[in-house]
């Protein structure tokens, strides 16, 4: 009789082992399986959830069908301890096991409320949107000035503990009115010591958080710059008319001045290369424009012939070569279109009408190109 129980319970322990197995093997596939989910979806994370929670707001959102296999997939993985808070794009079809790996890698939100501060030349905008997972594309909340009221998006964002926030500096800004721009970002916290020197700070588009100093942001700003300038330096073409990392920057910001169109720099680029060779005077609006601002604010109104005569440092209808200091900060196409300008035999350019410029060799052409512009120019004041 005892043989028999004993030789009963062997059979059912060895039975359970095999079920077991076989349930683990199943969790296994059903955790690296593809998923329910029918279209990509935002899942937020709040500070202090767990993975209890994130597995039923999952079986709610559609996304898994079994939550305790995530929670003990996630166990196993000995990732249950590393969920972050945040915003993220959970894929169509997303495995399990890739969901688990989304909420616990960490970095910077990848979905949920986006606040932009667009720094341009004359204004900042602040754009409050959300990303739609679907399509991938951001759908604008709000928008509206620094120094208008906030809408309520704004305020709502600046209390969400995912919500991301950047900044957004266009190219060919003077120092004085990043700071000037900075200053105005109210998230921002603490004060910029003095103006930093001019062409030293990147454009770009900084990740930033609610009460982070300002004294940081420029710091990175000019951690970048100082990034871009030494490799481009680097691999500079031979033969240059510049002697330091510092007069190619001051060229790449004339270069930044003078045209807004991407393909046109490295040309832009090579007729002031070829008439520092030459040698040849500059002769650049832009840089007369900084001598007579110093890159507080705006002209605001064409140059007169008396601003064109009169002599400053950074007249270069009067003086020779570069001016002593860049006149903005430059981007980066910019600074290595300076350092590698195309191979032309241009000395003049003038606006040709499209928002580009018509090139020229000789001056007999550039004057038909001026007369060309000239005309242009009339036919739009009467219309």
């Amino acid at each position: 009789m005892w043989n028999t129980v004993a030789s009963n319970g062997i059979t059912f322990l060895i039975a359970g082992f095999v079920a077991l197995a076989g349930l683990i093997t199943w969790g296994q596939q059903r955790y690296a399986a593809p998923g329910p989910l029918e279209q990509p979806i935002c899942l937020r994370v709040t500070p202090g959830s767990t993975m209890n929670a994130v597995s039923r707001d999952l079986v709610d959102l559609g996304a898994v069908s079994e939550g305790w296999i995530l929670r003990v997939g996630a166990q196993y993985q000995d990732k249950s301890g590393d969920l972050k808070a945040g915003s993220f794009v959970v894929p169509e079809g997303a495995a399990m096991n890739e969901i688990v790996d989304i909420v616990t890698r960490g970095g910077a939100s990848t979905c949920g409320t986006n606040v932009v501060y667009r720094v341009g030349l004359a204004r900042t905008e602040v754009l409050v949107r959300e990303l739609d997972p679907e399509t991938g594309r951001f759908v604008e909340r709000a928008a509206f000035r620094p120094g208008d009221d906030a809408p309520a998006e704004y305020l709502e964002a600046k209390e969400e503990a995912d919500a991301r926030f950047q900044i957004a500096v266009a190219e060919g800004l003077t120092s004085w009115r990043v700071v000037e721009a900075l200053n105005g970002i109210d998230i921002l916290a603490g004060e910029i010591e003095g103006v930093p020197d001019e062409g030293s700070l990147a454009p770009d588009s900084f990740e930033v958080r609610v009460g982070m100093d300002r004294s940081e942001l420029i710091a990175r700003m000019t951690e970048l710059q100082s990034e871009r300038l030494t490799n481009a330096w680097a691999g500079r073409a031979e033969g240059l008319p510049l002697e330091t990392p510092r007069e190619a920057l001051i060229l790449a910001s004339i270069i930044e001045k003078e045209t807004a169109v991407a393909r046109e720099r490295g040309k832009v680029a090579s007729v002031f290369v070829n008439r520092l060779r030459v040698p040849m005077r500059l002769q650049t609006d832009p840089t007369v424009i900084y001598g007579i601002t110093l890159g507080e604010g705006t002209l605001g109104r064409g140059l007169r012939r008396s601003e064109l005569d009169r002599d400053t440092p950074y007249n270069t209808y009067t003086r020779d070569g570069l001016p002593p200091t860049p006149i903005a900060n430059p981007g980066d196409d910019s600074i290595r279109a300076a350092v590698n300008p195309e191979a032309t035999p241009f000395l003049f350019f003038v606006a040709d009408g499209t928002g580009g410029h018509a090139f020229a060799e000789t001056l007999s052409e550039h004057n038909a190109n001026v007369r060309r512009w000239r005309e242009i120019e009339a036919a739009r004041a009467n219309q």
